[in-house]
């Protein structure tokens, strides 16, 4: 079946559907670079609202399975390939990820130069844009992409938190992920830690309780002071999609909890963090999407190599440097990565730590933020 794929400035792709057919939807077009992980990349709350296109060339060849999902569907609104692949082949697969796609009603399109794609993005920056196969009109199309929501002053993280309060056990179980070591609380119990979903990855719940935590995950707007009355240990702020300036209910909650417990920040998290410290955020051209890019670690002068999904960034120059330390760079445009108070419980990295994408494992803020807990413990 054909379908066309209209940007906002009036480019027109045409290729054929794969996924759910007879649709139209409308979205951000960004690209990702990974070669790999489509099945996190398309489950990843952070990419709600938003067409993603995969600049690796062919997608589809492994499949579906039921261990690689980062929520319980996918969240995009719609997916843009170079060649989709149906027939799978891995030990794991339970599906096609057309098949998959057409389930949960994601339209997705291929045959088109992503390559073309690509560079229009780099050069003119995200823009909205419309997949259809409903409606071929070139006019139409364009007058339906430039009437979809910007994303700047979106807040898309009330659109996708949990409906209500929920607590997570399940442990990451992989070879890699298993922590024998990992510390727990100086009474002999788990350590208590409420989770603000803005949004939040499945395996960052896994990587949390792999060290030790037991987890009570709260909606976006979920008040500071019934936070508190949890008593919890330490506070997480998830990654989520959208504008941070917009999540102003989430701003005023953070800047509430601030210094009350050690708190740790990923993502929307961490720019969230950041406007409640009174700091700034901004769009960027095109965001960070993939699994290659380039963070210097400013503590230890490590490179690590890391997964990320953002299209806004904390601008540190907005930030009190007397209280707040930058602790992370990004080495392909300078933008902010990471930052800690210089003398209360709480740090953030804008990366995603618990993908681990690179040879120097980034999982080490989780141990960072159970010694900090540790910190502030009383013994029983």
């Amino acid at each position: 079946m054909q379908a066309k794929l209209v940007l906002e400035n009036g480019v027109v792709f045409t290729g054929e559907a794969f996924g759910a057919a007879d649709r139209q939807t409308t979205g951000e077009v960004v690209f990702n670079t990974s070669m790999t992980g489509y099945q996190e990349i398309l489950t990843d709350p952070s990419y709600a609202g938003q067409i993603v296109t995969m600049t690796s060339p062919l997608i589809g060849n492994y499949g579906i399975n039921v261990d690689d999902m980062e929520s319980a569907k996918p969240q995009v609104a719609g997916f843009v390939v170079r060649e989709y692949f149906d027939f799978y082949s891995n030990f794991r697969a339970t599906g096609s990820l057309g098949a998959w796609l057409a389930q949960h009603g994601i339209i997705g399109i291929q045959g088109i130069d992503t390559r073309k794609l690509t560079k229009i993005l780099r050069t003119s920056g995200a823009m909205r844009g419309v997949i259809s196969t409903v409606d071929l009109d070139d006019a139409r199309l364009l007058a339906t992409a430039k009437a979809s929501p910007d994303m700047n002053g979106l807040d898309l993280a009330k659109v996708v938190t949990t409906g209500s309060t929920y607590t997570w056990d399940a442990v990451d179980r992989t070879p890699f992920a298993l922590r024998p070591n990992a510390r727990v609380k100086l009474n002999g119990k788990r350590w208590n830690v409420v989770v603000y979903d803005y949004g939040v990855k499945q395996n960052i719940l896994r990587r949390l309780t792999s060290y030790g935590c037991s987890l009570t995950v709260v909606p976006a707007a979920f008040p500071a002071a019934d936070v508190l009355a949890m008593n919890p240990d330490g506070i997480f702020l998830s990654n989520g999609p959208g504008d941070p300036a917009a999540v102003k209910y989430g701003i005023d909650n953070i800047s509430k909890l601030i210094g009350k417990r050690p708190m740790f920040g990923i993502c929307l998290g961490h720019q969230l963090l950041a406007l409640a410290l009174r700091g700034k955020t901004y769009k960027l051209k095109f965001g960070h999407r993939g699994a290659n890019h380039p963070v210097k670690n400013l503590l230890t002068g490590v490179i690590e190599i890391t997964s990320q999904n953002h299209g806004f960034a904390v601008d540190p120059d907005s930030l009190d440097s007397a209280s707040i330390e930058i602790t992370h760079v990004n080495l392909n445009d300078g933008t902010n990565e990471g930052f800690r108070h210089r003398e209360l419980p709480l740090f953030s990295v804008q990366y995603h730590p618990e993908a681990s994408p690179g040879p120097h494992d980034s999982d080490y803020l989780f141990a960072q933020f159970i010694e900090m807990m540790e910190k502030q413990a009383v013994p029983a």
